[in-house]
């Protein structure tokens, strides 16, 4: 357990490496880490995935961490980074002991929690570049032969989630860039849960724009559980052709969290390992496995062919 408040006050010189300039927004000087390389040559990508992560009141995220030490790929940070605010501090001592040890190979997505401190300017300064303009918190990049999103869930702070709005049209205008790949998506808060926070249909666009282009994959967390949904429809309809499947990883290490009402077409369960998501991206589909932290049992694992493997 550590303590967030160990270094009160001003930030000292090294601090403001970590953190930027000045800690809320200013540009931060590249980090050059060690760590495992992005892919492993003539192997197919992986992406390794969780949320609701850094806490100093447990070791949950320690746990985790080092799981990453041993697992190649790019890392999707899904939100909720750094417990309870978000703050410059919270980063230095919550987050980077662990996590933020494979900061270098790490593609965040902005959570709820990062926006307890203003304008969530910890986190974008504390990632840099890799978290997207501050003023969006949304990006995208490839993997691979894959076409990955991160998505701001954060709607009131970005002008909206719906059709129509800001991100909305950018997400439109970046799947058609890219049409015809396998494509996944991540953002903090999710469309369907059966966890204490349950669905929520702010996302419904998001999910209608994904769906129209023929995604394969969304990755959320918030809900402190793992959950992982047979492919569905924007408004819950089991849909094994041409559903999304969602993948529920708020188990980085916080709290656990816990089943409220099951949903239709959740298939598999968790509220009690920490651990992390690894999916090996392939050209043409993808190969899930959850890894539970030192300790815990719970796995999860299977494949699945992308929508546009094989089509036309």
């Amino acid at each position: 357990m550590r303590n967030p408040a160990a270094n009160p006050g001003r930030l000292r010189g090294s601090e403001r490496d970590l953190l930027g300039e000045d800690a809320v927004g200013a540009r931060r000087r590249p980090l050059h880490r060690g760590g495992l390389t992005e892919r492993l040559r003539g192997q197919p990508p992986k992406l390794i995935a969780a949320g609701d992560i850094g806490s100093c009141a447990s070791t949950g995220d320690e746990a985790t961490g080092q799981l990453l030490n041993s697992m190649p790929g790019t890392i999707a940070a899904v939100g909720d980074l750094a417990y309870d605010n978000g703050t410059a501090l919270q980063f230095l001592n919550c987050y980077d002991p662990s996590w933020g040890t494979q900061r270098a190979r790490t593609q965040p997505a902005v959570g709820n929690h990062e926006y307890e401190s203003t304008n969530a300017a910890p986190y974008f300064a504390y990632f840099g570049a890799a978290a997207g303009d501050p003023a969006k918190g949304y990006y995208s990049y490839s993997l691979g032969s894959w076409h990955v999103i991160a998505l701001n869930s954060q709607c009131a702070q970005v002008g909206g989630c719906g059709v129509g709005s800001l991100q909305e049209q950018w997400l439109q205008a970046d799947l058609q860039a890219h049409a015809g790949t396998c494509t996944l998506a991540y953002f903090h808060e999710p469309r369907f849960s059966s966890g204490e926070h349950g669905d929520e249909t702010d996302y419904l666009a998001f999910w209608q724009d994904l769906y129209n282009s023929g995604a394969d994959v969304v990755l959320s967390g918030h809900d402190h559980v793992y959950e992982r949904f047979a492919p569905q429809a924007p408004d819950g309809t089991a849909d094994p052709a041409n559903g999304i499947r969602e993948f529920v990883v708020g188990t980085g290490g916080g709290a656990h969290g816990y089943i409220s009402t099951i949903q239709p077409n959740s298939e598999v369960r968790d509220t009690s390992t920490n651990g992390v998501l690894s999916l090996t991206l392939h050209s043409g589909g993808y190969d899930w496995r959850f890894v539970p932290a030192a300790g815990g049992t719970f796995t999860d694992s299977g494949s699945q062919s992308c929508h546009w493997f094989g089509a036309g």
